[in-house]
């Protein structure tokens, strides 16, 4: 499947080639703190199937509890984060984050990770009291 998106303020743009079934839902802490919030969801894609189109994000070099280390792209000047690489064998895989994809309303996410680290709290969203707007 084809997909395009920008960051919130449109500096950074991308397109990729992505599988719709490789959609995962994290809810590590890591995820959560750079998040700001429960969980994140990411759209694994080989790196060859990925394409910035506009403009040059910012890294953020995050090493992990087992010493190896993910490279966190974001926008410099909206702070959206775009996408997520490793090195070494790590590198040939990008994680986009679902948030700044056009098409995110057609990727469900089909797994889910860390889920040891999940907010007990969350299967009781959809009961809370909604609006479609404020």
């Amino acid at each position: 499947m084809k997909i395009d998106g920008a960051c919130h303020c449109g500096q950074i743009a991308f397109e990729a080639e992505i599988d719709p079934d490789a959609v995962s839902v994290c809810h590590c802490t890591d995820c959560q703190t750079l998040t700001g919030t429960a969980y994140r969801v990411t759209v694994s894609v080989p790196r060859d199937r990925f394409a910035l189109t506009k403009g040059a994000p910012k890294t953020y070099v995050k090493t992990a509890d087992n010493g190896h280390r993910r490279f966190q792209m974001f926008c410099p000047d909206c702070g959206s984060p775009i996408f997520t690489t490793g090195e070494g064998d790590e590198a040939g895989e990008i994680g986009i984050r679902w948030g700044n994809i056009r098409q995110r309303g057609d990727l469900a996410p089909k797994r889910q990770i860390w889920c040891a680290s999940a907010m007990p709290w969350l299967d009781t969203v959809t009961e809370l009291p909604g609006k479609p707007g404020d």
